[in-house]
């Protein structure tokens, strides 16, 4: 099956628009964990119905562990020494129990490596495995219909990686690919509505500058893959609806020239050539969210090189309305994940940052909060 390859086209933002975007988040508090985070990722580790948070320390070869409160306040962090390098983390029920379980690639260590969740907020070490080389990034889904979850992992040297879960807490090893040039980051869904669980690939190397988008067999394999051109060394791909037609599209984060790319899907598992839009300097990661509650998806991305946070609003087509809400963060904003809070009056999303020249995580909470235990804190 031959590759498609597909154009994106700019789309016009003049700055001159009379728009002010609405100021709904404000920095809360930050938290202290291991060197350089990479990813920070909410997860109920403790069976306690409030979020906790995870972040892996490429600079320390440590996981964080942060138990929440509920309120968007957490304890103080609980580090474990794991793999060299974890650069990237999974989630998953990978044994019988119903504690969620950790997988991380560890990039200096050329594995991946398993933690069981024990449900007490603690992890055990698992099974690790081989891989060819410097695992980049990870993410888990059940690709071949069994109900255990399983993994796809992006490795430096051009290749994908699959490993079929056991429902053990082991791996078997998958299929192997060799495609694009650099992958950066993985994301698994039904693109195509056949059940079956597609692959997003963005190839962050100067001879590509693509997302690949692989369309899943049903049995741990995928097809060939389309092409769809992104901005300049794409370092992330995530799912979202940006036109509210229940139909998957895509959000690329681009490296370079400050930009990220939209792609409205069609109903087959195609995309419509991307929008190109701005948000501050150095775009590292980003999300996808309705923020201010008026049913159209907005984007939420930190910034490396301006070190700030940046929310733009959806106009409900894939386009976003300018100039963007910023935040100032700490420095070194690297990786971003939302959580729900809770308090008297309303469950509301909160943002977190894993700030990777700062050793912390930080915490954002919308305004339509009021944390009964909240401390006053100093800005970033």
């Amino acid at each position: 099956m031959a590759t498609g390859l597909v154009l994106f086209v700019v789309s016009g933002c003049t700055k001159q628009d009379p728009y002010t975007p609405p100021d709904l988040f404000y920095y809360f508090a930050s938290y202290k964990v291991g060197k350089n985070p990479t990813t920070v990722t909410p997860a109920d580790v403790n069976q306690d119905g409030f979020t906790d948070l995870l972040t892996t320390n490429i600079g320390s070869n440590t996981l964080s562990i942060l138990l929440g409160n509920g309120d968007g306040t957490f304890r103080d962090q609980v580090q474990l020494s794991t793999c060299k390098e974890p650069r990237s983390l999974a989630l998953g029920m990978l044994n019988h129990d119903a504690y969620p379980d950790v997988v991380l690639a560890c990039s200096g260590g050329d594995e991946i490596a398993v933690l069981l969740g024990r449900g007490d907020g603690k992890f055990e070490e698992g099974p690790r495995y081989p891989v060819h080389r410097t695992p980049i990034a990870i993410a888990s889904d059940d690709l071949n219909g069994d109900q255990i979850p399983d993994l796809v992992v992006a490795l430096r040297n051009d290749k994908i990686k699959v490993f079929l879960g056991t429902g053990t807490g082991e791996f078997t090893h998958g299929a192997q690919y060799e495609y694009g040039d650099t992958p950066t980051s993985v994301a698994l869904a039904d693109v195509n509505g056949d059940g079956k669980i597609d692959l997003a690939v963005t190839n962050g190397g100067p001879m590509s500058n693509a997302v690949s988008i692989w369309a899943g067999n049903g049995d741990g394999t995928f097809r060939l893959p389309t092409d769809y051109r992104t901005g300049k060394r794409p370092l992330g791909v995530s799912f979202a609806d940006f036109n509210d037609d229940r139909i998957r599209d895509l959000l690329v984060i681009n490296g370079e020239r400050d930009s990220f790319t939209t792609y409205l899907g069609n109903s087959d598992g195609t995309f419509q050539p991307g929008r190109d839009s701005g948000a501050n300097a150095g775009p590292n990661f980003g999300l996808a969210r309705d923020f201010n509650g008026d049913h159209r998806t907005d984007v939420a991305i930190v910034n490396l090189q301006s070190s700030d946070l940046s929310i733009l609003f959806g106009r409900g087509d894939g386009t976003f309305e300018y100039p963007p809400r910023n935040y100032r963060t700490k420095s070194g904003p690297f990786a971003l994940a939302t959580f729900q809070v809770t308090t008297k009056e309303a469950e509301e999303p909160g943002l977190v940052i894993a700030d990777n020249g700062n050793e912390s995580v930080s915490i954002f909470l919308h305004r339509g909060l009021k944390p009964t235990d909240a401390r006053p804190v100093a800005a970033p």
